[in-house]
């Protein structure tokens, strides 16, 4: 039976071995007293542990490759830690049934990142995709178990994939992100009173605290619809066709009026999640984007990688992610004995050799 390189005999004549000082890089040197041969126990794994620790500290950090040592520090750095690229991080799967989930998208190149938290920040799964489409969603959720309340910012995709995959649950709209669709719609300065007043109360939403806040709030939205509603419904001719003369100021309403009917603007209120995915955007999406500034000029599947490790080392320590480096399989003999000539060299046959000389040589052989 061979013996391994890493064991503590001698790979002569298999006698144990015993401490014989350490190298220059401070390496134990082992040394058999039979036969007096030295040698040094090679552990793959244990280098393996510290590339990967050291990578992962460089890839989450802010030091560049140049402040390691120099330019060759940084090659010698690229070199033996260019392995750790192909390895693949991962969380495994959620047991646990959380309150409230927060989910929302970041674009890393051309692939968007769905990411799914709890509300104390808790990475539970992420998803790559082209873009926020209902199966990219579904795909996501199908790995969690299915929550009381979800918060997200009503991106595409999301509602469906939350009615096919949590039908139970209750959906809180990102009121933050509610704001900003009234402001892209009317715009910081509305023209008109009635967009005005409208940007007035999606501002509000920020002040309601209590279950009575949103009655009158709801209140102010349906008296400002008996003021002001005729206006949506106003049409113009434009370009020989007919147009709502207010086309922002109407999305704007109908918008407000889809949340209100669904009942996603105060979920919060009853069930006391978060009501905004900011805690999400500033702790999580906001940190990858630091990681991708930090670390500029990377390939799409570097910036794609380091996203899932600034995810992963969120929930696994740095010390521990080596358990995530895949084992080697171990190659067995094969059962078929191989010839140790299948195509022996015929001594007399038709075929050419380079005998004859009947190739034409190139290079410098045989000149002087």
């Amino acid at each position: 039976m061979p013996i391994s390189s890493n064991s503590t005999r001698c790979l002569v004549c298999g006698a144990p071995l015993v401490k014989n000082g350490r190298t220059a890089a401070g390496t134990q040197r082992w040394r058999c007293p039979n036969c007096g041969a030295s040698s040094v126990r090679r552990r793959e794994d244990v280098s393996r542990r510290h590339q990967l620790t050291a990578f992962l500290v460089w890839l989450i950090g802010k030091t560049s490759q140049q402040d390691l040592g120099g330019p060759a520090a940084a090659r010698a750095f690229r070199r033996d830690t260019a392995w750790c690229w192909e390895v693949e991080p991962s969380l495994g799967p959620v047991e646990t049934t959380h309150h409230s989930v927060l989910v929302d998208g970041i674009w890393v190149g051309s692939w968007c990142l769905l990411i799914a938290v709890t509300e104390h920040l808790q990475v539970l799964a992420w998803q790559w995709c082209a873009r926020e489409s209902t199966a990219a969603w579904t795909a996501l959720l199908e790995r969690i178990p299915a929550p009381a309340v979800i918060v997200c910012d009503g991106g595409a995709g999301v509602a469906s994939a939350v009615r096919q995959t949590w039908p139970q649950t209750r959906t809180q709209r990102c009121l933050f992100h509610v704001q900003m669709n009234i402001r892209q719609h009317l715009t910081l300065r509305p023209r008109t009173d009635a967009g005005r007043r409208l940007l007035a109360l999606s501002r509000a939403l920020s002040a309601v605290t209590t279950v009575e806040d949103a009655i009158n709030w709801q209140v102010r939205l349906d008296h400002w619809w008996r003021a002001h509603g005729h206006l949506t419904k106003e049409r113009t001719i434009r370009e020989g066709r007919w147009w709502f003369t207010h086309e922002r100021l109407r999305k704007a309403w109908l918008l407000l009026r889809k949340l209100t009917r669904d009942e996603v603007l105060f979920t919060w209120l009853d069930y006391g999640n978060p009501r905004t995915t900011s805690a999400l955007e500033g702790g999580i999406n906001n940190g990858i984007r630091h990681v991708l500034r930090a670390h500029r000029g990377m390939t799409e599947d570097h910036m794609k990688r380091a996203a899932e490790w600034f995810l992963t080392t969120r929930e696994i320590p740095i010390r521990d992610a080596h358990r995530l480096i895949p084992t080697t399989p171990t190659l067995t003999p094969s059962m078929n004995p191989i010839d140790e000539e299948p195509h022996p060299t015929p001594l007399y046959d038709t075929a050419l050799t380079a005998e004859e000389g009947l190739w034409t040589r190139s290079g410098w052989a045989g000149r002087h």
